[in-house]
Formats: C-alpha cells, sequence, structure tokens
C-alpha cells in the first residue's frame, strides 16, 4: 500500500460546533416565535435544525437554557425564578418583583438591557409573550386561577405593570423610577402585583 497516495475527498463539509449551535439556534427562534415555547418541542427543533435531538441537549441542556440562548438571555430563567415558586400566594408579587428587577440589577444588566432592546425593535413579538407568559409567569398561573378561568388575565396584568417597569426604568430611564432603590420599588409595586394576582377583579 502506498502511504503517499492521496486519500479520497467525501462529498460535503462536516458542520462544525459554531455552525451546529447557530443552525439550532435559529431554528429555535422560528419554533418559539411561531408556537410558543410550550407548544415548542426539541424534536421539532431538533429536525428543523438538520440535527440530532440529543445534540440539542448536549448544547444547551433544557428547553428552557435553548429559549434563554435563542433571546440571548446570559441566565438560565429557572434559577432566577426559584425563589417565587417557593413563595406563599400571599408573597408571589413580591417574590416575582424581586427576582426579575434582582436580575436586571446584576452583572447581566448589560446583556440583557441589550436583548430587551433587541426584541422590542424587532418583528417576533410572539417571543416576548413567550418569555412573559410561558418562561416568567408559567408557574404562577395555575397558582392564582381563581375564580377558574382568571389566571392568564391575572398573568397579563402582572406582565403588563412589569413590561412598563423595566421600559420606564431601564430603557427610558426616567427619573425618580431610575433612580429608586429595589426595596422602594418592590414597596410601590409589589402591591399591584399582588392585587392582581391574588385581588378580586372586576371580572
Amino acid at each position: 500500500m502506498n502511504d503517499s497516495a492521496p486519500r479520497p475527498v467525501r462529498a460535503g463539509r462536516r458542520r462544525g460546533k459554531s455552525e451546529t449551535r447557530t443552525h439550532i439556534l435559529d431554528s429555535a427562534r422560528q419554533e418559539f416565535s411561531k408556537n410558543g415555547f410550550r407548544r415548542a418541542t426539541v424534536r421539532a427543533i431538533a429536525k428543523n435544525a438538520r440535527v440530532d435531538p440529543a445534540m440539542i441537549n448536549h448544547y444547551f441542556g433544557s428547553k428552557e437554557q435553548l429559549f434563554a440562548a435563542a433571546v440571548s438571555l446570559p441566565v438560565d430563567p429557572t434559577e432566577v425564578l426559584r425563589p417565587v415558586h417557593a413563595a406563599p400566594d400571599d408573597q408571589l408579587g413580591a417574590a416575582l418583583l424581586t427576582a426579575v428587577i434582582g436580575l436586571w440589577e446584576s452583572e447581566h444588566q448589560p446583556a440583557i438591557l441589550a436583548a430587551f432592546r433587541s426584541v422590542i425593535a424587532g418583528d417576533d413579538v410572539q417571543l416576548i409573550q413567550t418569555f412573559l407568559l410561558d418562561i416568567v409567569l408559567r408557574g404562577v398561573i395555575e397558582r392564582v386561577d381563581s375564580p377558574t378561568g382568571t389566571g392568564l388575565v391575572r398573568a397579563e396584568l402582572v406582565a403588563s405593570q412589569m413590561a412598563g417597569l423595566l421600559l420606564t426604568r431601564y430603557v427610558l430611564e426616567l427619573e425618580p423610577l431610575r433612580s429608586a432603590s429595589v426595596d422602594a420599588l418592590v414597596q410601590l409595586v409589589a402591591p399591584n402585583l399582588q392585587h392582581y394576582l391574588t385581588g378580586e377583579l372586576p371580572i
């Protein structure tokens, strides 16, 4: 055998790690935008990206972590929201606001702000809805669904208040909200959130 003879060249080119990851993220954004978080499946995302579903677990670990990467969040939202899920029902408003504002006040603020601006400026409004209702408030909706059928509207009222607060404080930087302490914000806003979550609604 002649070791110096040229070896046959395989047709096509094998994907590199960065290329595979990019294809998965592109597919995930499309799937989450189209179907939302709960209806989107890892199998469908993998199929559209032309990879084995195991590759998604390899690169991202979980569907929540994949979503976070798809919208460029620097942290796993399940970890941030763990204190919220552990809070009693009558403290949900304060726990939720403390967790979200605490994240925005962390060292991750530049990355989170960039992701927030990018999603707002883009066309994927479904991603915002998915993040708020299927990620941040998913575990809360069933807990506050009293009377039956009000859980979703309660969550949407909370989402509207929190989105407005984040926009005015971190994007528009309106004073004195921009300079208010986290404790002050929680005292000011959490009672409204708590009312939306567990108070009587005129519906």
